[in-house]
């Protein structure tokens, strides 16, 4: 189909789609391909490239005194044809061409507008970009078009698929769909795909694929069968199918066959409009299709044009074919009656299109026709820059411009790669640095409506912007649902307080959920990894937050506390009940003879002793672990040198009994025994001196007894220190049992040696059985068993000493006598 012009371009569309070559001999010239199969949507492509070049010949500010001619090619469906095609656009092998007889003037076509097929663009642009040959493609989306060393002169005005595979990925992870099988055709465009896929997939982290099948290309029906029944046995309910519709058609009569249901198809540009699939026989399956759908637009005139279309006006356009499409629509022949096969009518070239039922007319669809508009409208703005040019402010060589009579197909990329320009129906049309268009997909689904109709609705878009934000717009009241759960994945999520597992030797989207451990938490859902709390904190039982740990220490609220306060409390009443006593009856015999002096100074050091238990009890705090031992060593010191004065009082007062023995009795003198209870103190207090100044206890949160609880203790800072505390008490409490055990046979009036004796025992008994239980007793029961030792000496030692005197003074009163005191002493010897 042809239109002289000042400029001509060339256009290659699919107006039949199939071809066959008659057969040929050695000798015969190369006969032309026989086209068959009308193709009325093909021929509507064509007619929407013509439709274009007159509008622009009637813009008046658009290419100005200057006619656009157009010279169309049909491809035919088969690669060897398009590419003769192309071939012959850039070469002018046909007639109505003519050079000037030196060869000069401008090239048959300077652009063209094709071809639809990703395989047939690959073979011409490889070719013609040799030549800096402008090619603008409508349809072909092969992301490997983009390549610009590759294709130097290439431009499209429909997204790569580059573009449309990232387009889907965004609705697979808006919708939550990870796990998604995918099937592509046999050829440049669906491998390619596959490709991309694939590697996008991956890093994006949306999902993984079930399965990948190739279409076969003879539409095998063993290879259609295992891929429908891969589709079938796969946990995967997300198909995409990146096809042409006549791959779709077969795949869909199989997947009819096996009636595999309950699959939500994702479909891509190639089939997401196509009529010949939405049959009350396919729709069943194919209800609730999502699909990525070339950009709709509305184009002015296309109608009005359409319906001028006359074979009897077809006196420019070659082989008939607009005879053809008459033809084809009215399905009658324009041959003599007796050449009409099968009984058809004559056609009379008056039908009314405008009346039949066509999908030519249909013009409230039109996708590939809005892209041809815009490479038809972006070839002529470029031309239109081109024309524009001032000598000597020109893009080429010495600031020139290109020159009507002598212009370069190679100039006029120049200008067509930028090339900014904005369509009647609001689209901005430019070329990247690629080629490629600025993207925008429309989202369409398939609804199939109770009376059998289908109907396919916009129900969202696509676009990157010029800040190449990629945009994705969904609304999701608008979609209607073929499968139940409107779930894909390979794996659930999962919850707070897990953590995800790949599967050995599967995908990464197949995984097992394992419970975060002791301490670690996962707050979100689908967590790789588990975080520890910080070190105050622990895992709540759901492991999905932190909480604070639970704090130990011997508390004065938890029972054995209370039990240890209350005893401890108990003690230092009956210390001061026997101290009053004692100070009640202390002109008796029984006080005044047991040395009332240093009884009641033992009295109140057994008093201090209960109360330094106290200091064990409660949150540790600086103060407290710094007092504790301190007050603890010192109250004893002062308590085990009383019992030692004590025992050696009793020592030398026998010794004086004895005949020239009375010398001994000066060096226990009330201040010698006031003196060295003062003295063993004093080297106690400056033993724990020492120790607070060189290493001092300190309160220290523990975390190795449990994990899940902070233990407050005190450390003893220096262990020599404490050890050195303790065996100082030791070692008095020793020297005290020794001598008190050398005085245990001395006569009844001197017989408290009994008493200290018995006394020390408890108190070695005790303090020997602590040290083990301290050593393996952790936190708080540490300090319980220290305060359990403390308390039970005390009692041993107020018990041992003190009760039998009590005993005498308050129920055996007439034993509290100097006479019933020497009385039994003289008896007994």
């Amino acid at each position: 189909m042809h239109k002289p012009g000042d400029i001509v371009l060339g256009g290659l569309f699919e107006v039949h789609y199939t071809s066959f070559f008659p057969e040929q001999t050695f000798t015969s010239e190369p006969q032309q391909p026989i086209c068959t199969g009308f193709d009325t949507l093909g021929f509507r492509h064509a007619m929407t490239m013509a439709f274009a070049i007159e509008e622009i010949n009637k813009n008046s500010n658009l290419l100005p005194n200057m006619t656009l001619g157009y010279s169309l090619y049909d491809n035919c469906g088969a690669l060897v044809v398009g590419f003769g095609s192309a071939l012959s656009l850039v070469s002018g092998r046909e007639e109505h061409f003519l050079l000037q007889q030196n060869c000069s003037g401008t090239p048959p076509v300077l652009g063209i507008v094709g071809d639809s097929y990703s395989t047939f663009t690959i073979a011409t642009s490889n070719v013609l970009g040799l030549y800096k040959m402008p090619i603008v493609s409508y349809y072909a989306t092969c992301s490997c078009l983009s390549d610009r060393q590759r294709f130097p002169s290439f431009f499209r005005t429909i997204p790569s698929d580059a573009f449309q595979v990232r387009a889907m990925i965004q609705i697979l992870k808006h919708f939550g769909w990870t796990w998604v099988g995918l099937v592509v055709t046999d050829d440049d465009y669906g491998l390619h795909v596959a490709q991309s896929f694939q590697s996008d997939l991956a890093q994006s982290g949306g999902g993984c694929l079930a399965y990948l099948e190739v279409l076969p290309w003879d539409h095998e029906p063993a290879g259609l069968r295992r891929i429908v029944k891969v589709m079938n046995k796969s946990t995967a309910r997300v198909v995409m199918v990146f096809a042409h519709e006549g791959h779709m058609i077969y795949l869909m009569e199989e997947v009819v066959r096996q009636n595999v249901t309950g699959l939500q198809w994702i479909a891509s540009e190639g089939w997401s409009a196509a009529t010949v699939l939405q049959t009350p026989r396919l729709m069943p399956y194919l209800s609730g299709t999502l699909g990525i759908a070339i950009r709709r637009g509305e184009i002015a005139g296309l109608r009005e044009f359409l319906l001028r279309l006359r074979p009897d006006q077809d006196k420019n356009y070659e082989n008939n074919i607009v005879r053809q499409f008459w033809e084809s629509t009215f399905h009658c022949s324009f041959g003599t009656a007796g050449s009409v096969e099968g009984g058809a009518s004559l056609c009379t070239g008056q039908e009314d299109i405008e009346n039949v039922e066509t999908e030519f007319m249909d013009l409230s669809n039109l996708r590939p026709e809005y892209n041809i508009y815009k490479a038809v409208y972006a070839l002529a703005y470029a031309l239109n820059d081109m024309l524009q040019c001032k000598p000597g402010k020109g893009p080429f060589s010495g600031n020139s411009c290109a020159d009507l009579q002598s212009m370069e197909p190679w100039q006029l990329v120049h200008y067509v790669q930028n090339v900014n320009f904005t369509t009647s129906f609001g689209d901005q049309v430019s070329f990247d640095e690629n080629g490629d268009v600025l993207p925008i997909y429309d989202i369409m689904s398939w609804l199939w409506l109770p009376d059998g109709r289908t109907k396919v609705q916009n129900v969202g878009e696509v676009k990157r912007s010029d800040s190449k934000v990629e945009e994705l717009t969904i609304y999701e009241d608008k979609i209607f649902w073929n499968f139940e759960s409107n779930k894909s994945v390979c794996s659930e999520s999962c919850p707070p307080g897990t953590r995800m597992t790949r599967k050995k030797g599967e995908p990464i989207c197949c995984f097992d959920c394992i419970p975060c451990s002791e301490g670690k938490i996962s707050n979100k859902t689908d967590s790789m990894e588990c975080t520890s709390c910080p070190e105050d904190f622990w895992s709540s039982p759901q492991h999905d937050h932190c909480v604070p740990k639970e704090t130990e220490f011997l508390s004065y609220h938890e029972p054995l506390g209370i039990c240890l306060t209350t005893t401890s409390l108990l003690g230092t009443f009956i210390c001061a009940l026997v101290l009053g006593l004692f100070i009640y009856h202390r002109s008796t015999p029984m006080v005044r003879a047991n040395n009332s002096e240093l009884s009641f100074l033992l009295l109140v050091s057994l008093k201090l002793c209960f109360l330094c238990s106290l200091l064990f009890i409660g949150r540790p705090r600086l103060w407290t672990c710094q007092l504790r031992h301190a007050a603890f060593g010192i109250s004893f010191v002062l308590c085990v040198s009383c019992i030692l004065v004590k025992t050696m009082v009793v020592l030398a007062v026998f010794k004086a009994s004895k005949p020239g023995g009375g010398a001994s009795l000066k060096w226990f003198g009330a201040m010698q025994q006031r003196g060295t209870v003062i003295v063993l103190t004093s080297i106690q207090a400056a033993i724990c001196t020492a120790w607070l100044v060189s290493s001092s206890p300190t309160p220290h949160k523990n975390t190795q007894y449990h994990n899940d609880k902070i233990v407050y203790e005190c450390v003893v800072g220096s262990t020599v220190g404490f050890a050195v505390l303790l065996g100082y008490i030791g070692l008095l409490a020793i020297l005290s049992f020794l001598l008190a055990f050398l005085a245990r046979n001395l006569p009844d009036n001197f017989n408290e040696a009994k008493l200290i004796t018995f006394s020390m025992l408890i108190f070695c008994a005790v303090w020997v059985a602590f040290v083990p239980a301290y050593v393996n007793s952790p936190g708080k029961y540490a300090d319980a068993v220290e305060v359990f030792a403390i308390l039970a000496s005390s009692f041993g030692l107020l018990v041992a000493l003190f009760g039998p005197k009590c005993f005498i003074i308050l129920l055996r009163p007439e034993r509290n006598t100097k006479k019933a005191i020497m009385g039994r002493g003289t008896t007994k010897s």
